[in-house]
């Protein structure tokens, strides 16, 4: 509960975004053969597999350290030890991702040289140990994302002779939107090395085996070459420098930076295209011009709907960017728009985009819970929410319908396939949003007009 001190609010009430580990967790499950170990309590780690098992819908093996009372007081040292013979035993994993939580670093553990003596006194060969440090009070887990990311990058990356391949370094999205950004890849042609990959290990194919590790990931091997890249695309302006993996590249390998916006939306989606373009030197090919006019032509049939629209966005910094763009293209705008991280400079990075709204420019809020956003969306008129299930209260309490997108997805199934980038993409969080606003208009039509005529207020209706 929230302790209220007149405008001084001292908790976070029903918070809107995840620990910093569990998103170290999913970057990992992007790299082959990975799996990760959390130096905490068994209570976090459980957590974390709860929450990826409701949205993706798969396994996810989560080891843990398993610290108690008594470790607590004595160290963990032990435990993380015995942590990593039990993975080495059971999983075999050529990757092992070290991830620490608010407990073990209060605790003040030395991550670096318990994992340094581990390797020495068991003599590894074959098994590379990444350490992450990610506590929850550090950041969301769109910060444990970027670090895990980075991290990784700074463990393989080895100087390396220069090559064609580019480097794209997403941010946290769907299975399906990282299978959409390989297809756009390879349909212009171009041979990338993607990190991180989950696309496969997070929405595997069905099999009647089991397996651990499942296959899939981008390989060390890979991720070495990366200094050796023509470029490095990153989708991820609200990334935070200090956690940029393809900043780090720049600077340690002067691998040339581009970033850019997570391609959803049409503006955002020409700027993939163009950087593409000027790399191969090819023309868009007609299955991605198909698309893109395909959308236009969406659009111009729904923009008259969703100019009714006044949506409340919420989620990643990242996701949250992308959502605004398709809403402000369409004529649909925000009502508020929000973040959990503290880290998104949502209001530097919507700022341009914001600037031709007319009427009451929208609420921004970052770092903040959905007790503030509901406040702030009610306040402003909201009559559509598009983020997570978190937002599922909006239409619990007061009947505005949430479009799912972003992480996490736990009241609906099929998080994993949730499409937004890409036209394609685009094309079908347009029709999501559209259909909404319309099955809310044709749901609250009749008793708008009867509370128009009565002289009250409601809300959640267009």
């Amino acid at each position: 509960m929230m302790a209220d001190h007149g405008n001084v609010r001292q908790v976070n009430e029903n918070q809107c975004q995840q620990c910093m580990p569990l998103g170290g967790v999913i970057a990992l499950r992007g790299v082959a053969g990975s799996m990760a170990v959390i130096h905490g309590s068994q209570g976090c780690s459980t957590y974390m597999r709860l929450t990826c098992v409701n949205h993706y819908n798969e396994p996810v093996d989560i080891a843990s350290s398993s610290l108690n009372e008594k470790q607590t007081i004595h160290g963990g040292e032990a435990n993380l030890k015995k942590a990593l013979d039990n993975v080495r035993r059971v999983y075999n994993p050529s990757v092992i991702g070290v991830l620490t939580t608010c407990l073990a670093e209060t605790m003040g553990e030395d991550l670096d040289r318990i994992i340094r003596d581990y390797t020495d006194e068991r003599g590894l060969d074959g098994v590379e140990i990444v350490a992450v440090p990610t506590p929850s009070y550090g950041g969301s887990h769109t910060e444990g994302y970027w670090a895990a990311t980075k991290a990784v990058i700074a463990r393989f990356a080895r100087p390396t002779e220069p090559h064609w391949r580019i480097n794209v370094i997403v941010p946290h999205v769907s299975p399906a939107d990282l299978r959409e950004i390989k297809r756009i890849l390879s349909l212009m042609g171009l041979e990338y090395i993607l990190l991180p990959d989950y696309s496969m290990t997070l929405d595997r194919p069905y099999a009647e085996q089991y397996s651990k590790i499942p296959e899939g990931g981008t390989t060390a091997a890979d991720i070495a070459a990366m200094p050796g890249a023509l470029l490095t695309i990153q989708f991820g302006e609200t990334c935070p420098d200090r956690l940029s993996p393809g900043l780090w590249l720049e600077q340690e390998y002067g691998v040339p930076l581009v970033t850019l916006p997570l391609p959803a939306g049409v503006e955002a989606c020409d700027r993939l295209m163009k950087v593409l373009q000027k790399v191969t030197g090819r023309e868009m090919p007609d299955v991605l011009s198909n698309e893109r006019g395909w959308l236009l032509d969406a659009m111009a049939d729904a923009h008259k709907y969703n100019s009714e629209g006044r949506p409340v966005i919420y989620g990643e910094p990242e996701t949250v960017c992308a959502l605004t763009r398709v809403c402000l293209e369409n004529g649909a705008y925000p009502a508020v728009i929000a973040s959990g991280s503290h880290e998104g400079r949502l209001d530097g990075h919507l700022a341009p985009l914001l600037a031709a709204v007319e009427g009451e420019a929208p609420v921004v809020l970052e770092g903040t819970d959905f007790a503030a956003i509901e406040a702030a969306a009610l306040r402003a008129g909201a009559n559509i929410a598009v983020g997570n299930s978190g937002g599922k209260f909006f239409t619990e309490r007061h009947g505005i319908i949430v479009v799912r997108a972003g992480f996490p997805v736990h009241d609906r199934i099929g998080g994993q396939r949730i499409l937004t980038v890409g036209y394609a993409g685009t094309l079908a969080l347009l029709d999501r949003i559209t259909n909404t606003l319309l099955e809310q208009k044709h749901g609250s039509y009749r008793r708008l007009r009867r509370d128009e005529m009565m002289g009250t207020t409601v809300s959640g209706g267009v």
